[in-house]
């Protein structure tokens, strides 16, 4: 390789120690590949004669094992010597170029073919040797390839290794010198004598350290019950001897037993005689048994869970426990329904909850469950509350108490419905009684069911339970659960009218009065007040006629004026009464309270709804309707997506489940076509409406039409979806409409002011309702004027309120797509309001 260009001999003798450290690379990648498996029989040979196994195995077995090794030996080294190969100088010098780019040093060594007479070949050859001498300036050796994954695919190497770390561990290497007196036969004697070692090792659940005994210098000291002491005897067993008093039974070893293991059951002594001699004294820690405690009373979380707090504790920790709740008819009112004896019923079982994390020694849980319809609710029972610790221990308490808290009814015809079914849970016994009071309940049902499907159910299940002599448990569970749902519907309610929804409010919240309800239920029942309350002034407000803003009492001194603060403040103070137990003075409120909005119904019923109105008025009362109607429309299209991925429920006629499958297709394909041609219906209506708004060429009014025929063209794609069926895709399109129907009512509000710029909208108020100067708001708080515009020019701060209330209705709109139960079209409807609604405006 010996060149006189003068460039080249610069640039090769700069690469003679890259290529020396690459040979030498070279040469241990061929070395380890070659002879990798002399070193792992020689390193698992070494662990096992650091683990003692020449002393383990008999002189035979031992010989014969060496002579595999040494076999093995020297086919290794036979093969490794077959394999190897020392690397050449070129070799090495081709590993190295071809880790430069271009390969530089095959160029240096390479000579010109032709051209070597012509100057101008020369000077390009020149500039090309020039720059390949210049990359080889980074010449780098290269790191050596030491796996032989290829040729050890079992990884036996490194079972060898592991073997060899453990051995140096947990083993002794000078076993080594051992291994030629095991061979030749030669008994082994220690150089200490005879000895011996111990260890006391706690239960794992105790979590306490194991105790080395030879290092226990005290004479006495503690272990928990159940711990295994184990001992290892070396050298002569006969010169040692062990005697104990902890486990009670155990027949002594035989001398040529080289361990003894034994566990604690009692406290007593342990003595090791003859070489060493030790004693100790060992008393026994016992495990203690859990306990557990009602830490608060049982408590109900409305509308019908049962809320249970319990304290347990141990010694080490708790591992589990569960909750029997069994009926205890004894402490019953055995009146009416339960005078009969009840039938027998399994106790409820729940698990207790645990801590996920923590210790759990000592520790305070909360069961929650709801139960509002199990048959023992709202009945006496007694709770057998009990935990088991690792041991297998138990801890126990019994209590009883009267009622096992339940979902309370304050609408008087839904509390006789549950007590019915009560009565009929309790015994079979009751089904004639309860046939007979349903049969009196129902007589003249149109006077005390609003509504119909409700009444029906309930005829049903008075024939089903007049259907035959006895009543079967299938039957008893398919009556129950009739009476169930018509209670829920009857107690919750649909009711369109708002005033009627507030009335109900107050005879719920006077109901719960009478029957002495919980703070928890007060609290609830003074919610729904306040959502009732708010649902009929936006009602009052939408139906306020416009005046000119000069408009004065009729008779002076005749009228009040109260606002929605005002209000709020009353019934607050409602609520603070029935929780200190002031029912006649919260009832005395109450009633003040609900003669306050009969007055401003009557004030807003006298005024004349008939009298003149302005067009823009009319259009916007027309559209205000026509939104509400497809409010409407779009409630019972969900109701029947529901209802086709529930097909078990019972039909909306009252219908029995027998043969209710079919009828529930067919009348599902009946109500699709019915949604169908009353979205036509609408869509015609809001095309008149369209045609005849005013504001036209006005900025304003033109926005106002161009939203309303984005509004008119969902409802086609409605019309479209209902009639294929496709309910989910059709709730979209309701849902775009009634978005342009409210828009194309802002724009038109804004149109409409344009017009009459400069003049009072004169909106008026209710007598004994609203300040004239108050503006009005719906039940979120935001402003909403008679144009159908939404919104407010206050303060983040001043509209707390109302993003409070907007973030739970997102809340419960993620709690609902969060629950997997639910049908997957409905979880998918969810998720597309929380994309429209939760993430901003699209």
């Amino acid at each position: 390789m010996t060149d006189t260009h003068p460039t080249k001999r610069a640039a090769l003798d700069r690469l003679v120690w890259p290529l020396r450290l690459t040979r030498t690379g070279m040469i241990a990648e061929r070395f380890v590949r070659a002879y990798w498996p002399i070193w792992t029989i020689l390193i698992a040979g070494l662990a096992g004669v650091a683990f003692g196994l020449a002393e383990a195995l008999a002189q035979q077995v031992l010989w014969a094992l060496l002579a595999v090794i040494v076999l093995a030996l020297l086919w290794a080294c036979v093969s490794g010597y077959r394999r190897f190969r020392m690397p050449t100088r070129a070799e090495a010098l081709e590993r190295l170029d071809a880790t430069l780019p271009g390969r530089p040093i095959s160029a240096l060594i390479d000579h010109p073919a032709i051209g070597a007479g012509d100057p101008q070949a020369m000077t390009v050859w020149e500039v090309h040797i020039a720059r390949m001498a210049a990359r080889t300036s980074s010449a780098r050796a290269p790191l050596p390839d030491l796996r032989v994954n290829d040729r050890d695919p079992y990884g036996l190497r490194f079972l060898a290794i592991t073997a060899f770390a453990m051995a140096l561990l947990f083993g002794t290497i000078w076993k080594v010198a051992e291994v030629g007196e095991a061979i030749a036969g030669v008994e082994t004697q220690p150089t200490g004598g005879p000895s011996w070692e111990g260890w006391v090792e706690p239960p794992l659940y105790t979590g306490l350290p194991s105790l080395y005994l030879n290092d226990i210098e005290a004479a006495a000291f503690e272990a928990p019950a159940g711990s295994r002491i184990t001992l290892r005897l070396y050298g002569d067993p006969g010169q040692i001897d062990v005697s104990q008093s902890l486990h009670p039974g155990v027949v002594p070893p035989g001398e040529d037993v080289l361990s003894r293991q034994f566990t604690l059951q009692q406290s007593g002594d342990l003595s090791i005689a003859g070489v060493n001699p030790r004693s100790w004294q060992i008393t026994m820690i016992e495990d203690q048994p859990p306990s557990v405690t009602m830490a608060e009373p049982l408590s109900g979380v409305p509308p019908g869970s049962v809320q249970m707090t319990y304290d347990a504790r141990d010694d080490y920790g708790i591992a589990g426990g569960h909750v029997l709740i069994a009926l205890a008819p004894d402490r019953a009112d055995r009146r009416y329904g339960l005078s009969v004896d009840p039938e027998p019923r399994e106790p409820l079982s729940l698990e207790l909850p645990l801590p996920f994390s923590g210790d759990r020694a000592e520790f305070t849980e909360i069961l929650v469950e709801d139960l509002s319809e199990h048959p023992f609710a709202n009945l006496p029972v007694r709770l057998t509350l009990t935990v088991e610790d690792d041991a297998g221990q138990l801890g126990q308490e019994e209590i009883t108490v009267d009622r096992l808290p339940g979902r309370r009814f304050f609408d008087p015809l839904a509390n006789a419905l549950v007590e019915m079914r009560r009565d009929l849970l309790w015994s079979r016994e009751n089904a004639p009684r309860v046939a007979q009071l349903l049969r009196a309940i129902t007589y003249r049902g149109e006077d005390l069911f609003d509504d119909e499907n409700a009444y029906r159910m309930v005829r049903v299940a008075i024939r089903r339970l007049e259907a035959g002599d006895s009543v079967s448990l299938e039957t008893r569970d398919q009556v129950a659960e009739m009476l169930w749902e018509v209670a829920l519907v009857i107690e919750e309610g649909d009711l369109a009218d708002a005033l009627e929804r507030l009335r109900r409010a107050q005879d719920r919240l006077e109901e719960a009065m009478r029957q002495g309800a919980s703070d928890e239920e007060i609290a609830q029942l003074m919610q729904e007040l306040r959502e009732a309350m708010d649902d009929y002034m936006q009602e009052l407000a939408d139906n306020m006629e416009p005046g000119d803003g000069t408009d004065e009492p009729d008779r002076e001194g005749e009228s009040m004026e109260i606002s929605r603060a005002d209000l709020e403040e009353m019934m607050e103070r409602i609520e603070e009464l029935m929780q200190q137990g002031r029912m006649a003075e919260a009832q005395e409120l109450l009633d003040a309270l609900r003669e306050m909005m009969e007055n401003m119904q009557m004030s807003q019923n006298g005024s004349d709804p008939n009298g003149p109105q302005s067009p823009g008025q009319e259009a916007m009362e027309g559209l205000q309707n026509s939104l509400r109607d497809q409010q409407g429309l779009a409630d019972e299209t969900f109701r029947d997506l529901q209802e086709r991925f529930n097909p078990n429920a019972p039909a909306p006629d009252g219908q029995t489940p027998e043969g209710g499958q079919q009828g529930n297709a067919e009348g599902g394909e009946a109500d699709q076509g019915t949604l169908a041609e009353r979205q036509r219906q609408l869509r015609e209506q809001l095309r008149e409406q369209a045609q005849n708004l005013p504001g036209r060429g006005t900025p304003g009014g033109e926005e106002a039409l161009r939203r309303l025929e984005e509004a008119n063209r969902a409802m086609r794609d409605a019309i479209e979806e209902l009639e294929r069926g496709d309910l989910a895709e059709a709730l979209d399109s309701q849902s775009e409409a009634m978005e342009g129907l409210r828009e194309g009512m802002e724009e038109l509000g804004r149109a409409l002011a344009e017009i009459e710029e400069g003049e009072d909208p004169g909106q008026g108020q209710a007598e004994g309702n609203m300040q004239g100067e108050r503006p009005l708001e719906d039940p979120l708080g935001r402003q909403a004027g008679n144009n159908g515009s939404m919104g407010t020019d206050q303060s983040y701060e001043e509209r707390e309120e109302a993003f409070r209330r907007a973030r739970d209705l997102l809340d419960e709109i993620r709690r609902r797509s969060a629950d997997q139960t639910r049908p997957d079209v409905e979880l998918e409807y969810l998720r597309r309001l929380l994309d429209r609604f939760a993430t901003g405006p699209r």
